[in-house]
Parts: structure tokens; C-alpha cells; sequence
């Protein structure tokens, strides 16, 4: 670990409060000016550190550049989040997390990166990342599941995801299906898993869980400001990125620890903003105007159709008539 990556771990460890350059080096076994530098290399990444004489070196509470002892400092997992790969720009957090686990990555290694250049969502779709004004993480996880409960890997993610989003913010979020985070109408987060199965074992190899929060977001792209919304432009206030990752990855491991239970099937119907209502269902090129009657223990989507008869779906995409 580099110097200044030590000291910030120290100002970390004291957010808020002020710590003495001569208790910083004396700590690390490094001489006061060499403190003074590694200072100076995190302003010059953007960490607001105050000085004052006499008191020491203070890391401001409104920091909110992503770092390792940031979000350690939040955590409360065994596995997830204990290894991380934290970037400033990357092209996808899911293509680099995918890259990782097939070279044997550990589970709950974390790719998180400040801005993606080519975020993507469900069926290729773009996952628009501005820097530093939101949460992109992909975690790897490798839990030993049967194909069958591998598929129900996203609906338990987004119950852990809303749960850590109201928990940190105080924002009540809702699950559309199969992977949208929705607040006050609008899209608020998405997720994209992505899974490689072992053939000989039947059953999951890994799989790469990835997270895509609006935080801070306030303007979008035209093709989105209708129905895109951030945790700020609902609240009127952001919250602490580093603690709102910890949170997610604290909620997900509780959840994905008991996904053969199916506990959070209950908690995923209770959020759902699609039971018992007219929906259009798109699978292919066929577009179909049901009723969802529900969700199956599963995850799957159930509908009655336009002949009046239920139907399971796993796949496909849905909106509300009229929407974009």
C-alpha cells in the first residue's frame, strides 16, 4: 500500500476530527514531511483535508471520493466487498468483474469505478454513468446453487439493493421486474446479472452481480429525463456513496446467504410496482397486453393472458401502456 493510500487510511479511520501529523508518522514509521506529502498528493486527487496548527490533519466529513478504507469502514460483511478493485474510469464494471472471474477471482471481489464509458443494462441496453454521481459496482459472487435457484440470483438483488437504498437514504423503493430499482415513478437503479454455469456439476460457476445507482444525478440525457430519477432529485439530498456501497454489499451477503430459503420472495412481492396491474409484456418480436397476477417463488413473473390463463414468465422485458 502506497504512503498516501496509509495516511488516508488513518484520516479515514478519524473522518471528522483532526489527527496530528506527529501521531500519523509516528504510527506509519514515517518522518513528518513525508506525511506533509502524502497530504498534499490527496488534495491534489480531490480529498478536502483541512490543517490547522497545533491540532493536526482533518479528512472533511463531505468527502465522497471513493477509497478502499472508506467503504471498509462501513462494512459488515465476511466475504463481500473484502477484496475490491476500486477505478476512476472503467468501460464496463461488469465486463472487468466477468474478466476477473474467469481468471478464478474470489467471491465478493468488488470491481466499483467513478464513471463507466460503456455501461450496459439488460439486452445491450446503455447504462448512463456520469462521474462521481453515482454507485457503479459489480460484485462476484460463487454460491453453490442448482441452476434453478442460480435464476433467482437479480429478484434477491434487488430486494437487498432497495433495502440498502431506503436504509441509507430514507428513500421507500420499489422492485418493477425483473431487475429496476423505481422511486416516485422513475427508474432508480438497475441491475445486470450475468452467470457462467458449470456444465459437468449442473450448476453455478459464478456469477457477476452488477449495480448501477443514480446518487447525485439531478440532469439526464434527453432519451431518459422522463423516466430516470437519482436518490437526490427525489430526497433533496445526497448521500455518502462509500456508505450507500457498504450497505448494498452488507444487505446483498445477508440475503444471498439464505437464498434457498426464498425469504425474500415475500419482500420482493411486497415492493413489486407491477402486481395487479395491465402491463405490456415483450418477449421477441411479440408485444402482449396482460394482467401480472403476481410472483412464483421463483422470481417469476406471473400473468394472466389474453385469453384469461396464468402464465409463468422468466424472460422478456415489461412496461405500462404509454410509457416510453
Amino acid at each position: 500500500m502506497a504512503l498516501k493510500d496509509k495516511v488516508l487510511e488513518i484520516l479515514e479511520e478519524n473522518r471528522g476530527r483532526s489527527v496530528s501529523g506527529n501521531k500519523i508518522a509516528a504510527s506509519l514509521g514515517m518522518t513528518r514531511s513525508a506525511v506533509w506529502k502524502a497530504v498534499k498528493q490527496l488534495r491534489e486527487e480531490g480529498y478536502t483535508i483541512s490543517a490547522v496548527t497545533n491540532r493536526g490533519y482533518c479528512l472533511t466529513s463531505d468527502n465522497d471520493i471513493l477509497n478502499e478504507p472508506s467503504i471498509i469502514s462501513f462494512l459488515e460483511t465476511e466475504a463481500l466487498g473484502r477484496k475490491m478493485d476500486i477505478f476512476k474510469t472503467v468501460d464496463s464494471t461488469n465486463s472487468f468483474a466477468k474478466s476477473l472471474a474467469q481468471l478464478g477471482a474470489v467471491h465478493g471481489h468488488c470491481v466499483i469505478a467513478e464513471t463507466q464509458t460503456d455501461g450496459r443494462g439488460r439486452q445491450g441496453k446503455k447504462f448512463h454513468s456520469p462521474n462521481n454521481q453515482g454507485v457503479y459496482v459489480s460484485v462476484i459472487v460463487r454460491p453453490r446453487l442448482s441452476v434453478e435457484y442460480a435464476l433467482t440470483i437479480t429478484s434477491c438483488a434487488a430486494v437487498a439493493v432497495a433495502e440498502a437504498i431506503e436504509k441509507v437514504s430514507g428513500l421507500e423503493c420499489g422492485i418493477k421486474w425483473v431487475n429496476d430499482i423505481y422511486a416516485g415513478g422513475k427508474k432508480l437503479c438497475g441491475i445486470l446479472t450475468e452467470a457462467a454455469i458449470d456444465v459437468e456439476q449442473g450448476g453455478l460457476e459464478y456469477a457477476v452481480i452488477g449495480i448501477g445507482i443514480n446518487v447525485s444525478n439531478t440532469i439526464f440525457p434527453k432519451e431518459i429525463e422522463n423516466i430516470a430519477t437519482s436518490i437526490r432529485a427525489e430526497t433533496g439530498s445526497s448521500v455518502n456513496r462509500s456508505q450507500l456501497i457498504a450497505e448494498v454489499l452488507n444487505c446483498l451477503e445477508r440475503r444471498l446467504n439464505n437464498i434457498t430459503s426464498q425469504d425474500f420472495i415475500d419482500e420482493y412481492r411486497r415492493r413489486s410496482i407491477l402486481i395487479g396491474r395491465t402491463i405490456e409484456v415483450t418477449q421477441g418480436d411479440v408485444t402482449r397486453t396482460v394482467v401480472c397476477t403476481g410472483i412464483d417463488s421463483f422470481g417469476k413473473l406471473l400473468i394472466k393472458n389474453e385469453k384469461g390463463e396464468e402464465e409463468a414468465l422468466s424472460g422478456g422485458t415489461v412496461r405500462f401502456p404509454g410509457e416510453e
